[in-house]
């Protein structure tokens, strides 16, 4: 009987432990991975949320909803027009979280995106600095590989939307590229 009672308990326990060591070595994993973003980890979000000195709202910092569409505007091979046709459009694709980034002189905010549940870190995937004037703002978009991609962005306070634009030639044709992000949290 006490054979028995003992393999009953042994079971649990082995699930358990496996459970935690599977845990760990994710988490193990994760912190030896090589990012091509730089990271930032969620006690560094927390410590320059509160150095800053200033409040949220009124500013483009807050969590967001993004949304693109790209176009492409040219004349046809046999086709004397101009046509526009709309190449991808996706909506409310990604949520992020734009923070004022005080440690940092190259820039006045971070873009973090909030897709991922529980990673010990979180890329930095893009970059914002003001222009002069109040509502225009250079967008610095960072892909794999090290490109990076400037977009145009203007705030409307009033309604709380970023919106950008990036255009390139392609041969014959322009193709411009458009993200609207529509502010979550906090409101106006």
């Amino acid at each position: 009987m006490k054979g028995k009672l003992a393999s009953g308990w042994i079971l649990p326990i082995l699930i358990i432990a496996s459970a935690c060591s599977i845990d760990k070595l994710y988490t193990m994993k994760q912190n030896r991975k090589v990012h091509p973003y730089e990271q930032i980890d969620f006690s560094e979000v927390v410590k320059r949320y509160f150095a800053k000195d200033e409040t949220s709202v009124g500013t483009i910092e807050g969590i967001y909803s993004v949304s693109s569409l790209i176009t492409k505007k040219g004349k046809g091979a046999l086709s004397s027009n101009e046509k526009e046709r709309v190449v991808e459009r996706k909506e409310n694709y990604s949520e992020v979280a734009i923070i004022r980034d005080s440690k940092n002189s190259g820039r006045e905010y971070l873009e973090v995106p909030l897709d991922k549940d529980y990673v010990p870190s979180y890329s930095i995937r893009g970059e914002f600095t003001g222009m002069t004037e109040g509502n225009i703002l250079v967008y610095k978009h960072f892909e794999s590989r090290g490109r990076i991609f400037s977009y145009t962005f203007t705030y409307d306070k009033a309604h709380d939307i970023l919106e950008g634009v990036r255009t390139e030639n392609d041969g014959g044709f322009t193709v411009t590229y458009k993200l609207t992000y529509l502010k979550l949290f906090p409101k106006n």
